[in-house]
């Protein structure tokens, strides 16, 4: 089984003549299982609402060096957990949580629940107000979103 550099499992995918995996943690991190495996770097698109992926350069990634992207919409906003931003928004969003119910002082400062139990989480905004929490994988099917993912391409054998 494949793994990222967080120790999670890869996605495999079988398109034509060859193999490609995603869910690399970043672009660092695809670019040394390229280089390992003597692959190439690809970007690959989810533009359906499944996990139908397709080769594509739409996002941009390889140029961008970004690892994932999605687009759902001018109003939505998808912050993965790696992005610059995600912790300010996580903090955020676990004083809204908190607020909300009544937490004990543990559960308020030694435990955020929600966003750390999400593996490989992204924080959806809309309008510029925090609209949920979800994970990579399920971004896929929210909002009518195109997602992008950097992959590595290997020729079948």
């Amino acid at each position: 089984m494949e793994t990222n550099a967080y120790n999670q499992k890869l996605n495999r995918y079988e398109l034509g003549d060859q193999i490609v995996y995603t869910g690399f943690s970043s672009y660092k991190d695809a670019e040394a299982c390229a280089e390992k495996k003597g692959g190439t770097l690809v970007e690959v698109g989810f533009r359906d609402g499944n996990d139908n992926p397709q080769i594509t350069d739409e996002a941009g990634l390889i140029e961008k060096k970004l690892h994932y992207y999605v687009y759902a919409g001018e109003e939505y906003k998808f912050i993965h957990s790696s992005d610059p931003g995600f912790r300010k928004y996580a903090d955020e969003l676990q004083q809204i949580k908190s607020k909300q119910k009544e937490y004990s002082p543990e559960e308020k400062y030694l435990a955020n629940f929600e966003i750390e139990n999400t593996e490989d989480p992204i924080i959806v905004i809309k309008n510029d107000h925090l609209e949920s929490v979800t994970s990579r994988e399920r971004s896929k099917y929210l909002k009518h979103a195109k997602v992008y993912e950097i992959g590595v391409s290997l020729p079948k054998s």
